[in-house]
């Protein structure tokens, strides 16, 4: 497999565990349970997830009020557009 196969198919399965994360702290959220902190859903957002993430909290609106989160979550997917363009480029 290519590099690019390993870089694409690394950034599909953060975004879906972003997703996940992103519906359980809503689902936490809403029942009042034990929640991720925010600071985990940013690193988890920053390693990959932030695409998942972003779609996620747009359909549920979840943490829509949130600036670092709605700054924060579309810087961090320019940032994994730039490098998948990056290895494109350079490969």
């Amino acid at each position: 497999m290519t590099p690019i196969a390993y870089l694409l198919i690394y950034f599909a399965v953060m975004s879906f565990l972003g997703f996940f994360a992103s519906m359980y702290d809503k689902l936490a959220a809403q029942a009042g349970k034990r929640r991720i902190s925010e600071k985990a859903l940013m690193l988890l957002g920053f390693f990959g997830g932030a695409t998942g993430m972003y779609v996620t909290m747009q359909l549920i609106r979840h943490k829509t009020k949130h600036k670092k989160f709605m700054i924060g979550l579309p810087v961090f997917i320019v940032i994994h557009l730039a490098a998948i363009t990056a290895v494109l480029y350079f490969l």
